[in-house]
Protein backbone atom coordinates (compact mmCIF):
# COMPACT_ATOMS: atom_id res chain seq x y z
CA UNK A 1 0.00 0.00 0.00
CA UNK A 2 0.88 3.58 -1.11
CA UNK A 3 0.60 6.40 1.70
CA UNK A 4 -1.30 7.95 -1.14
CA UNK A 5 -3.68 4.93 -1.05
CA UNK A 6 -3.55 5.16 2.74
CA UNK A 7 -4.30 9.43 2.87
CA UNK A 8 -7.43 8.06 0.55
CA UNK A 9 -8.78 5.66 3.14
CA UNK A 10 -8.23 7.47 5.39
CA UNK A 11 -10.41 10.57 4.11
CA UNK A 12 -13.42 7.66 3.37
CA UNK A 13 -13.16 6.68 7.45
CA UNK A 14 -13.64 10.53 8.13
CA UNK A 15 -15.86 10.66 5.84
CA UNK A 16 -17.96 7.93 7.29
CA UNK A 17 -16.79 9.12 11.09
CA UNK A 18 -18.55 11.79 10.55
CA UNK A 19 -21.87 11.12 9.32
CA UNK A 20 -22.49 8.95 12.57
CA UNK A 21 -20.81 11.36 14.65
CA UNK A 22 -23.89 13.70 13.60
CA UNK A 23 -26.21 11.30 16.06
CA UNK A 24 -23.67 10.26 18.08
CA UNK A 25 -22.38 12.97 20.26
CA UNK A 26 -19.19 13.31 22.27
CA UNK A 27 -17.78 9.82 21.41
CA UNK A 28 -15.64 10.36 18.76
CA UNK A 29 -13.10 7.43 20.14
CA UNK A 30 -15.65 4.81 20.30
CA UNK A 31 -16.95 5.53 16.78
CA UNK A 32 -13.46 4.99 15.42
CA UNK A 33 -13.24 1.66 17.12
CA UNK A 34 -16.62 0.75 15.80
CA UNK A 35 -14.88 1.36 12.20
CA UNK A 36 -12.10 -0.82 12.80
CA UNK A 37 -14.31 -3.38 13.24
CA UNK A 38 -16.67 -2.86 10.36
CA UNK A 39 -14.26 -2.48 7.99
CA UNK A 40 -13.19 -5.86 8.81
CA UNK A 41 -16.78 -7.39 8.67
CA UNK A 42 -15.80 -8.02 12.48
CA UNK A 43 -18.84 -8.05 15.04
CA UNK A 44 -19.58 -5.69 17.40
CA UNK A 45 -21.04 -6.03 21.04
CA UNK A 46 -21.77 -2.53 22.93
CA UNK A 47 -22.25 -3.08 26.45
CA UNK A 48 -23.58 -0.40 28.89
CA UNK A 49 -26.25 0.51 30.88
CA UNK A 50 -29.63 1.67 29.73
CA UNK A 51 -29.90 5.22 27.68
CA UNK A 52 -26.58 6.26 26.75
CA UNK A 53 -26.96 5.49 23.18
CA UNK A 54 -26.16 2.25 22.27
CA UNK A 55 -29.18 1.44 19.55
CA UNK A 56 -28.90 4.60 17.97
CA UNK A 57 -24.61 3.89 17.60
CA UNK A 58 -25.72 0.92 16.50
CA UNK A 59 -28.82 2.12 13.72
CA UNK A 60 -26.24 4.66 12.69
CA UNK A 61 -23.45 2.40 11.47
CA UNK A 62 -26.47 0.90 9.83
CA UNK A 63 -27.64 3.97 8.16
CA UNK A 64 -24.92 5.19 6.82
CA UNK A 65 -24.33 2.69 4.46
CA UNK A 66 -27.26 1.56 1.34
CA UNK A 67 -26.97 -1.73 1.97
CA UNK A 68 -30.33 -3.70 3.82
CA UNK A 69 -30.24 -3.98 7.63
CA UNK A 70 -32.50 -5.53 9.96
CA UNK A 71 -33.37 -5.16 13.37
CA UNK A 72 -34.38 -7.69 16.09
CA UNK A 73 -35.49 -6.95 19.73
CA UNK A 74 -34.46 -9.55 22.05
CA UNK A 75 -37.00 -10.94 24.15
CA UNK A 76 -36.94 -14.13 26.49
CA UNK A 77 -40.09 -15.37 24.03
CA UNK A 78 -37.90 -15.33 21.06
CA UNK A 79 -37.25 -18.31 19.17
CA UNK A 80 -33.84 -19.05 16.65
CA UNK A 81 -36.73 -19.73 13.99
CA UNK A 82 -37.15 -15.71 14.42
CA UNK A 83 -33.67 -14.73 14.11
CA UNK A 84 -32.85 -17.66 11.18
CA UNK A 85 -36.04 -17.88 9.18
CA UNK A 86 -38.30 -21.41 8.92
CA UNK A 87 -38.94 -23.79 5.82
CA UNK A 88 -42.82 -23.76 4.84
CA UNK A 89 -44.60 -26.02 3.07
CA UNK A 90 -46.50 -24.55 0.19
CA UNK A 91 -49.65 -26.26 -0.88
CA UNK A 92 -50.18 -24.46 -3.96
CA UNK A 93 -46.55 -25.26 -5.21
CA UNK A 94 -46.65 -28.61 -3.79
CA UNK A 95 -43.45 -27.69 -2.25
CA UNK A 96 -41.42 -26.65 1.11
CA UNK A 97 -40.12 -23.32 0.72
CA UNK A 98 -37.34 -21.24 2.81
CA UNK A 99 -39.02 -17.96 4.25
CA UNK A 100 -35.52 -16.24 5.63
CA UNK A 101 -35.36 -14.42 8.62
CA UNK A 102 -34.37 -10.99 9.72
CA UNK A 103 -30.51 -12.36 9.58
CA UNK A 104 -30.76 -12.14 5.73
CA UNK A 105 -29.24 -8.87 5.34
CA UNK A 106 -25.46 -6.86 5.53
CA UNK A 107 -26.30 -5.66 9.32
CA UNK A 108 -28.13 -6.79 11.73
CA UNK A 109 -28.67 -5.11 15.26
CA UNK A 110 -29.58 -7.33 17.98
CA UNK A 111 -30.80 -5.54 20.76
CA UNK A 112 -30.53 -6.28 23.86
CA UNK A 113 -29.24 -9.42 22.93
CA UNK A 114 -28.80 -10.90 26.65
CA UNK A 115 -32.53 -10.79 27.00
CA UNK A 116 -32.91 -13.71 25.16
CA UNK A 117 -32.24 -17.35 25.90
CA UNK A 118 -29.46 -19.27 25.60
CA UNK A 119 -31.33 -21.28 22.70
CA UNK A 120 -31.96 -18.44 21.05
CA UNK A 121 -29.00 -16.57 21.05
CA UNK A 122 -26.94 -20.04 19.66
CA UNK A 123 -28.63 -19.21 16.54
CA UNK A 124 -26.22 -16.47 15.14
CA UNK A 125 -22.88 -18.74 16.12
CA UNK A 126 -23.42 -20.45 12.77
CA UNK A 127 -24.25 -17.35 10.70
CA UNK A 128 -21.13 -15.05 12.92
CA UNK A 129 -18.51 -17.58 12.08
CA UNK A 130 -19.61 -18.60 8.45
CA UNK A 131 -21.76 -16.66 6.96
CA UNK A 132 -24.57 -18.18 5.61
CA UNK A 133 -27.15 -20.94 8.30
CA UNK A 134 -28.37 -24.24 8.21
CA UNK A 135 -32.30 -24.78 7.95
CA UNK A 136 -33.73 -28.35 7.73
CA UNK A 137 -30.17 -29.48 6.28
CA UNK A 138 -30.22 -27.05 3.68
CA UNK A 139 -27.63 -23.89 3.52
CA UNK A 140 -28.34 -20.29 2.69
CA UNK A 141 -25.88 -17.85 2.62
CA UNK A 142 -26.53 -14.44 3.99
CA UNK A 143 -25.54 -11.36 2.31
CA UNK A 144 -22.06 -10.06 2.15
CA UNK A 145 -20.81 -8.28 3.50
CA UNK A 146 -22.15 -9.39 7.07
CA UNK A 147 -22.14 -7.60 10.22
CA UNK A 148 -23.44 -8.08 13.60
CA UNK A 149 -24.13 -5.22 15.83
CA UNK A 150 -25.11 -6.47 19.35
CA UNK A 151 -26.52 -4.22 22.31
CA UNK A 152 -26.56 -5.78 26.00
CA UNK A 153 -26.71 -4.46 29.54
CA UNK A 154 -24.75 -5.58 32.21
CA UNK A 155 -25.73 -9.14 32.83
CA UNK A 156 -26.09 -8.20 36.92
CA UNK A 157 -29.45 -6.71 35.94
CA UNK A 158 -32.55 -8.35 36.31
CA UNK A 159 -34.05 -11.06 33.45
CA UNK A 160 -30.61 -11.05 31.06
CA UNK A 161 -28.78 -13.62 30.02
CA UNK A 162 -24.79 -14.21 30.35
CA UNK A 163 -23.56 -14.71 26.39
CA UNK A 164 -21.75 -17.80 26.65
CA UNK A 165 -18.19 -17.28 25.66
CA UNK A 166 -18.39 -19.24 22.33
CA UNK A 167 -20.50 -16.07 21.32
CA UNK A 168 -18.42 -13.41 22.87
CA UNK A 169 -15.08 -15.00 21.16
CA UNK A 170 -17.06 -14.19 17.85
CA UNK A 171 -17.50 -10.48 18.37
CA UNK A 172 -14.36 -8.83 17.19
CA UNK A 173 -14.50 -5.64 19.68
CA UNK A 174 -16.85 -5.19 22.80
CA UNK A 175 -17.39 -1.30 23.42
CA UNK A 176 -18.21 0.57 26.08
CA UNK A 177 -19.83 3.93 25.70
CA UNK A 178 -20.06 5.27 29.07
CA UNK A 179 -21.84 8.51 30.72
CA UNK A 180 -21.55 11.92 28.37
CA UNK A 181 -19.44 14.12 29.94
CA UNK A 182 -21.16 17.49 31.18
CA UNK A 183 -21.09 19.48 28.11
CA UNK A 184 -22.54 17.05 25.83
CA UNK A 185 -25.31 15.94 28.30
CA UNK A 186 -26.35 19.65 28.90
CA UNK A 187 -26.21 19.75 25.08
CA UNK A 188 -28.64 16.36 24.93
CA UNK A 189 -31.00 18.21 27.47
CA UNK A 190 -31.49 21.08 25.34
CA UNK A 191 -31.90 19.19 22.11
CA UNK A 192 -28.77 19.07 20.05
CA UNK A 193 -29.77 15.38 19.50
CA UNK A 194 -32.98 15.36 18.07
CA UNK A 195 -31.76 13.96 14.92
CA UNK A 196 -33.18 9.92 14.76
CA UNK A 197 -30.46 7.74 13.45
CA UNK A 198 -32.90 6.97 10.51
CA UNK A 199 -32.07 9.93 9.19
CA UNK A 200 -28.45 9.30 9.10
CA UNK A 201 -27.59 10.55 5.06
CA UNK A 202 -26.09 7.18 3.25
CA UNK A 203 -22.13 8.02 2.84
CA UNK A 204 -21.08 4.47 1.25
CA UNK A 205 -22.33 1.57 0.48
CA UNK A 206 -21.55 -2.34 0.89
CA UNK A 207 -18.91 -2.47 -1.77
CA UNK A 208 -17.84 0.51 -0.34
CA UNK A 209 -17.39 -1.41 3.10
CA UNK A 210 -15.92 -4.13 1.48
CA UNK A 211 -13.11 -2.09 -0.30
CA UNK A 212 -12.28 -0.60 2.77
CA UNK A 213 -11.24 -4.06 4.56
CA UNK A 214 -9.49 -5.38 1.57
CA UNK A 215 -7.40 -2.31 1.48
CA UNK A 216 -6.95 -2.58 5.61
CA UNK A 217 -5.29 -6.66 4.48
CA UNK A 218 -2.83 -4.98 2.70
CA UNK A 219 -1.44 -2.44 5.70
CA UNK A 220 1.64 -3.84 6.74
CA UNK A 221 2.49 -5.72 9.41
CA UNK A 222 6.15 -6.22 11.31
CA UNK A 223 6.94 -9.27 12.31
CA UNK A 224 8.05 -7.74 15.70
CA UNK A 225 4.37 -6.30 15.87
CA UNK A 226 3.29 -9.91 15.17
CA UNK A 227 5.52 -11.43 17.88
CA UNK A 228 4.14 -8.84 20.16
CA UNK A 229 0.53 -9.82 19.79
CA UNK A 230 1.54 -13.39 20.14
CA UNK A 231 3.68 -13.06 23.70
CA UNK A 232 0.18 -10.74 25.37
CA UNK A 233 -1.73 -13.84 23.99
CA UNK A 234 0.61 -16.77 25.36
CA UNK A 235 0.49 -14.76 28.88
CA UNK A 236 -2.74 -14.83 28.61
CA UNK A 237 -3.26 -18.65 28.02
CA UNK A 238 -0.68 -19.24 30.94
CA UNK A 239 -1.75 -16.45 33.58
CA UNK A 240 -2.84 -17.99 37.25
CA UNK A 241 -5.93 -15.71 37.61
CA UNK A 242 -7.22 -16.44 34.69
CA UNK A 243 -8.92 -19.75 33.95
CA UNK A 244 -9.72 -19.11 29.54
CA UNK A 245 -7.32 -16.92 27.76
CA UNK A 246 -7.67 -15.90 24.56
CA UNK A 247 -8.01 -17.84 21.35
CA UNK A 248 -6.51 -17.79 17.88
CA UNK A 249 -9.48 -16.12 16.73
CA UNK A 250 -8.74 -13.32 18.98
CA UNK A 251 -4.88 -12.52 17.91
CA UNK A 252 -5.91 -12.58 14.17
CA UNK A 253 -8.90 -10.41 15.23
CA UNK A 254 -6.13 -8.28 17.33
CA UNK A 255 -4.19 -7.78 13.99
CA UNK A 256 -6.77 -7.17 11.43
CA UNK A 257 -8.36 -4.39 13.52
CA UNK A 258 -5.16 -2.83 14.06
CA UNK A 259 -4.75 -3.03 10.56
CA UNK A 260 -7.56 -1.13 9.79
CA UNK A 261 -6.93 1.09 12.87
CA UNK A 262 -3.56 2.34 11.13
CA UNK A 263 -5.97 2.64 7.75
CA UNK A 264 -8.20 4.59 9.48
CA UNK A 265 -5.55 7.17 10.68
CA UNK A 266 -3.76 7.10 6.88
CA UNK A 267 -0.53 4.87 7.70
CA UNK A 268 0.44 2.30 5.45
CA UNK A 269 1.98 0.23 8.49
CA UNK A 270 1.07 -0.94 12.07
CA UNK A 271 2.50 0.61 15.16
CA UNK A 272 2.50 -0.95 18.63
CA UNK A 273 0.99 1.45 20.00
CA UNK A 274 -2.46 0.41 17.18
CA UNK A 275 -2.52 -3.14 19.34
CA UNK A 276 -2.22 -1.06 22.71
CA UNK A 277 -5.25 0.99 21.97
CA UNK A 278 -7.55 -2.39 20.31
CA UNK A 279 -6.61 -4.97 22.85
CA UNK A 280 -8.74 -3.86 25.53
CA UNK A 281 -11.87 -3.97 23.04
CA UNK A 282 -10.65 -6.93 21.03
CA UNK A 283 -9.51 -8.97 23.77
CA UNK A 284 -10.90 -8.59 27.34
CA UNK A 285 -14.40 -9.71 26.61
CA UNK A 286 -12.69 -13.11 25.79
CA UNK A 287 -10.85 -13.63 29.05
CA UNK A 288 -12.67 -15.84 32.01
CA UNK A 289 -11.52 -15.33 35.39
CA UNK A 290 -10.56 -17.98 38.21
CA UNK A 291 -13.41 -18.00 40.80
CA UNK A 292 -10.85 -16.75 43.29
CA UNK A 293 -9.73 -13.83 40.81
CA UNK A 294 -13.62 -12.97 40.59
CA UNK A 295 -14.00 -13.15 44.10
CA UNK A 296 -11.04 -10.57 44.44
CA UNK A 297 -12.94 -8.04 41.93
CA UNK A 298 -10.63 -8.53 39.35
CA UNK A 299 -11.98 -7.95 35.94
CA UNK A 300 -10.96 -8.78 32.57
CA UNK A 301 -9.72 -5.25 31.65
CA UNK A 302 -7.78 -4.85 34.73
CA UNK A 303 -5.52 -7.84 34.20
CA UNK A 304 -5.30 -6.90 30.41
CA UNK A 305 -3.80 -3.86 31.31
CA UNK A 306 -1.35 -5.31 33.62
CA UNK A 307 -0.40 -8.00 30.87
CA UNK A 308 -0.12 -4.78 28.60
CA UNK A 309 2.21 -3.12 30.86
CA UNK A 310 4.66 -6.53 32.02
CA UNK A 311 4.82 -7.30 28.04
CA UNK A 312 7.52 -5.20 26.26
CA UNK A 313 6.38 -3.65 23.40
CA UNK A 314 8.99 -3.83 20.09
CA UNK A 315 11.21 -0.81 19.94
CA UNK A 316 11.96 1.42 16.47
CA UNK A 317 15.02 -0.34 14.97
CA UNK A 318 16.54 -0.61 11.62
CA UNK A 319 13.90 -3.08 10.45
CA UNK A 320 11.29 -1.74 11.63
CA UNK A 321 12.13 1.84 10.95
CA UNK A 322 12.25 0.36 7.33
CA UNK A 323 8.14 -0.14 7.82
CA UNK A 324 7.65 3.75 7.98
CA UNK A 325 9.13 4.35 4.97
CA UNK A 326 6.76 1.63 3.37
Amino acid sequence: MTPNEAAIASDEADRIATAIETVVLGKPDVVRLALTALFNEGHILFEDVPGVGKTTLARAIAAMMTGTWRRIQFTPDLLPADVTGVTVFDQAAGRFEFHPGPVFANVLIADEINRASPKTQSALLEVMEERHVTVDGTRHPVPRPFLVVATQNPVEMDGAYRLPEAQLDRFMVRLSLGYPDAAVELALMRGAARRSADEVEPVTDAKGISLMGELAKRVYVHDSVYDYVLRIARVTREHPALRLGVSPRATVGLIRAAQAHALADGRPFVLPEDVKTLAGPVLAHRLVLTPDAALRDLTGDALLEQILEATPAPQPGAAYAAAERV
